[in-house]
């Protein structure tokens, strides 16, 4: 890591080498625990030629009940030629009552690759707390040498009819997505992917392969059982992609 700076309480932990010297581990951190109504986080990291990152966080990722304000997060991702960024977070929970807007911009140069993946939990199942109030809004956008890759937008307000909807979430509590984008997909790496799928029976899972971009949704209503299958995909997609044995971030270990 050659710099870093941060304001108020969001930080970059001390950054890590277990694997080499070329591959840079680090960790996302926000002391307070959750982010409430007003609160703005952005994240901006710039990854110089041949650059190799893996960034986590220490934990789930809370959005509280917001009365007033939405509260904001912004990702803001550049990569330069032959980088490679790998955003491999815990999930991310909406208590009852958030308001929540999100945006991801991911650019990559000639040759670099983004892996990452977001995993959205729709209340406190475990509490019996439903997301019966509340609005999400987010944006997601991949651009490569200036031309779009992928980009998603949702605008989703709890309670309304998408949750049950069979097109929607379909009355499940944990929806998640994996990208990896910047590279041609070919047809044994989407074999594999495809044969491998969560643990869990009572959920959805599907791979699909785009030009130089690799999707797998999940929905279910465990989010650690999608984390354990992004997991599982990205033990395939590493080596295929980026060409380095799978060596998990020390945090999952905790």
């Amino acid at each position: 890591m050659s710099e870093k700076s941060h304001c108020g309480p969001l930080q970059i932990q001390k950054a890590l080498y277990p694997e080499s010297p070329r591959v840079c581990h680090v960790a996302l951190l926000h002391p307070p625990g959750g982010i409430a109504g007003g609160d703005s986080l952005e994240v901006g990291v710039r990854l110089g030629p041949q650059a190799h990152v893996v960034m986590t966080t220490p934990g789930a990722t809370k959005w509280y009940r917001c009365p007033r304000d939405a509260a904001r997060q912004r990702l803001r991702f550049s990569l330069a030629a032959g980088a490679a960024l790998e955003w491999l977070p815990r999930e991310t929970i909406l208590f009852d009552g958030s308001m929540v807007s999100t945006d991801l911009d991911v650019e990559l140069a000639a040759g670099a690759q983004f892996l990452g993946w977001e995993i959205w939990c729709f209340g406190r199942r475990a509490s019996g707390e439903r997301w019966t109030a509340g609005g999400l809004r987010s944006s997601s956008v991949i651009r490569q040498a200036g031309r779009p890759l992928w980009s998603e937008r949702a605008d989703l307000a709890a309670g309304g009819g998408f949750g049950a909807s069979p097109v929607g979430l379909a009355g499940y509590s944990v929806s998640a997505t994996l990208v990896a984008a910047g590279a041609k997909i070919d047809s044994a790496l989407l074999i594999a992917c495809r044969t491998m799928l969560p643990r869990d029976r009572d959920s959805r899972a599907g791979v699909t392969a785009l030009p130089n971009v690799l999707l797998a949704r999940y929905l279910g209503h465990s989010s650690q059982e999608a984390f354990h299958w992004f997991a599982s995909l990205w033990r395939v997609l590493r080596p295929a992609q980026l060409g380095l044995p799978a060596v998990a971030p020390r945090l999952w270990a905790c």
